[in-house]
């Protein structure tokens, strides 16, 4: 079988599963084992079957059987583990990428240590460490212990990769690395990476329970990862855990005081907010960087050198108009925004800075920033953090990434020796000391520190990996799926609270993902929660949507619960408008306009509706009313004048009103066409036929002429024009 046949045998026989058809998978899987020979997988095959058998069996005597629930979800758990090993077990054998060629590396050689074996002498790095410290000029030393310490990782995060389902001896050895005090907490935290990676490329229960497990954890950056992993895991297999009743019910004792929830919302929203990362990175190198390019001249004639004396440093108050006018200041606060929310807005920036070697490691991608990371060491020296305080506080700050740190350390070590020195100098300078012990820098580790923040530049590092890793092509990328926790099984009883599902329609609406907020906005209402805002923010997704009897239905809501708001008021009536359904419309623009009499834009609106329900006198009264508070001529309140005026019979008004709108900078092929209506109406058919002609001019083509015009023929001949003569006034215009 090639990769694509393999491919869609497994997922026909998921489909199977997921709708519980246990005996039309097993007839598949039979079909699929037939074309290997593993024996182990075969026998486990035979006896899911026996067992369902048995059940069915049972079931046609009416035999009472209490655990008949319990035993089809183990069976159909069972039957999926066995498709998924096999699925894996085929594509060893037909898919050269990297992933599957490791699989192979380990079958054949045998060459990673044990889970046990490789916690041993990761707990053994501290010690080794602090005999390094006390030996400071012996180099080989530290170079080896450093090398013998990320051999290990990288043992250990490719072994726990590829092993695609732990035995109960793994998942045993792999529960001590959660309670080893020993364990440095980067290892911890590139285990739980590992982890999440293999589970992403096969489910395994005994990974999900350790997740879980990892969720408590003392240790808050790796607490953070197991969080980000079982949210990322069960989004890539929404229908597997609720197969497993005893890792539901611990899911949902972690809950119990629903702190897990709302974290896992948070995460939730941070994965959302990770897919406009690609609509963040055009703007920034499309208009915010060059933004900031075009006004570096401005920013260098700014002199704010300390050689120079007080009063000839102020600031000029030119340069703060200056700085407004160049548009400068909204994209940088615009970029602060964007920041302050937790958006990547790095991305565009340190994108092209993952090719140094350290990237070629798929493991790297993964280890959290460490100043004793070997590469690290040759760049700024085993005591980086206590000979350069200030680049320790950059490198492990909260507002990059670890992938972006190491990028930038690589990067820092392009610089020549005697520049990055004389830099490094400056920033340990006595100054600098005063501002490390100020209550800004303690602020900032303050902020690293923070769970949200760890977990939105955890998902930054995922991000990066599944866009930039050189075997990016090879993997699923977990970024280009629609991401929508609160719908799994798993979680939806604990995401489908109303206040955790507002959190998530908030940030849909307030990123105009108006289709995804307007049913996660649904779904609050239908819970229970009938407050007026979110009835008003349901109708205007609805709106945007242009479902508008749906919008309308929730204005009436709001409207219900708030009355008399005339912001419900206003899109009521605009809804009722754009649906054509002018009488409502008209009711609720006069109910705004009792509220807000002076506003145009109401007025107007009063005045269409009207007019669209053939009540033309009353609109002319609207529209002049609207013509005599406009204190700059506009053309839009003219032209329904001149309209509503020739409708009337009133041709003198209309014919006055359409040449005021003719002598404007640029009047539209309409407003000729509409002209040459009332010129044909006063018996003036030369001025018409050429009123038509410079209408045919201004549209793109004859065929839209003759479309703007047949629209009107009703119109003409209600006027008294001749129907027959329509089309040779048509020819007369050419």
């Amino acid at each position: 079988m090639n990769e694509q046949d393999i491919h869609e045998t497994y997922r026909s026989i998921a489909g199977l599963l997921e709708q519980r058809r246990l005996k039309e998978a097993h007839l598949q899987l039979h079909a699929l084992l037939a074309t290997c020979a593993d024996y182990a997988l075969q026998n486990r095959l035979e006896q899911t079957e026996t067992a369902y058998g048995y059940m069915l069996q049972y079931m046609r005597h009416g035999t009472e059987d209490p655990g008949r629930h319990e035993l089809h979800l183990q069976l159909c758990a069972e039957t999926w583990e066995i498709a998924e090993q096999l699925y894996l077990l085929l594509l060893d054998g037909a898919d050269p990428g990297y992933f599957h060629s490791l699989r192979r590396t380990l079958k054949q050689t045998k060459f990673m240590e044990s889970l046990e074996a490789c916690l041993h002498v990761l707990e053994a790095f501290e010690d080794e460490m602090a005999l390094c410290h006390l030996m400071p000029h012996d180099r080989k030393m530290l170079e080896a212990t450093l090398a013998r310490h990320e051999d290990m990782q990288q043992n250990l995060f490719l072994t726990t990769w590829a092993n695609s389902s732990w035995t109960t001896g793994e998942a045993q050895q792999a529960d001590a690395y959660l309670h080893s005090e020993q364990l440095p907490g980067n290892d911890l935290c590139l285990f739980v990476s590992a982890v999440t990676l293999s589970l992403l490329a096969c489910f395994d229960p005994r990974k999900v329970k350790w997740l879980l497990d990892a969720c408590q954890t003392p240790n808050a950056h790796a607490a953070q990862r197991a969080l980000v992993g079982l949210a990322l895991t069960l989004h890539r297999h929404p229908a597997r855990l609720p197969l497993y009743p005893a890792l539901m019910a611990q899911l949902t004792l972690m809950n119990e005081d629903g702190k897990l929830g709302k974290s896992l919302n948070r995460i939730y929203i941070q994965l959302l907010r990770s897919q406009d990362t690609e609509k963040i990175n055009r703007k920034m190198q499309e208009e915010i960087i060059p933004e900031m390019m075009k006004n570096v001249g401005f920013m260098r004639n700014m002199k704010f050198g300390f050689e120079e004396l007080p009063e000839d440093n102020d600031w000029n108050p030119d340069w703060e108009q200056a700085f407004e006018q160049s548009g400068l200041n909204d994209k940088i606060r615009e970029m602060n925004e964007l920041q302050m929310e937790g958006s990547d807005v790095y991305m565009s920036t340190f994108s092209q800075l993952k090719r140094f070697p350290f990237f070629k490691e798929i493991t790297n991608w993964f280890y959290p920033f460490d100043l004793k990371q070997s590469t690290i060491v040759q760049i700024f020296g085993e005591a980086a953090e206590a000979n350069n305080p200030m680049l320790a506080l950059l490198l492990q700050s909260g507002f990059l990434c670890d992938s972006d740190k190491y990028s930038m350390a690589f990067t820092l070590n392009q610089i020549p020796q005697a520049q990055r020195n004389l830099m490094f100098n400056q920033m340990t300078s006595q100054n600098m000391e005063e501002l490390m012990e100020s209550e800004h820098f303690e602020g900032l580790k303050k902020y690293a520190a923070r769970p949200e923040v760890i977990s939105n530049q955890y998902i930054h590092d995922l991000y990066r990996f599944f866009k930039l890793n050189p075997r990016r092509k090879e993997m699923h990328d977990v970024f280009q799926d629609t991401i929508a926790l609160h719908a799994l099984p798993a979680l939806a009883p604990m995401l489908g609270t109303p206040e955790l599902l507002k959190d998530v329609a908030d940030f849909h609406f307030r990123k105009e993902h108006y289709s995804e907020a307007a049913a996660l906005y649904t779904k609050v209402t239908a819970e229970g929660e009938a407050a007026a805002d979110v009835f008003q923010r349901t109708g205007y997704c609805l709106q945007k949507e242009k479902r508008y009897a749906e919008a309308v239905n929730a204005y009436l809501k709001a409207d219900m619960l708030k009355p008399d708001h005339v912001w419900t008021i206003r899109h009521l009536a605009t809804c009722y408008r754009l649906s054509h359904d002018f009488g409502h419309a008209l009711e609720y623009y006069r109910k705004a306009e009792t509220i807000q009499p002076d506003n145009r834009s109401i007025l107007f609106h009063t005045g269409s509706c009207l007019a669209e329900l053939n009540r033309y006198e009353e609109a002319l009264q609207c529209f002049f009313r609207l013509d005599l508070m406009e204190n700059d001529n506009d053309a839009k309140t003219w032209r329904a004048i001149a309209w509503c005026s020739f409708v009337c019979g009133k041709d003198e008004q209309a014919a006055r009103y359409y040449d005021k709108l003719l002598s404007c900078p640029a009047p539209l092929a309409t407003d000729y066409l509409n002209a040459g209506h009332v010129a044909w109406k006063c018996g003036n058919i030369p001025q018409a036929a050429q009123l038509y002609s410079q209408a045919a001019q201004r549209c793109d083509n004859r065929n839209d002429f003759f479309d703007l015009f047949d629209k009107d023929k009703d119109i003409l001949v209600r006027m008294g024009i001749r129907a027959e003569d329509i089309s040779l006034m048509i020819d007369l215009a050419e």
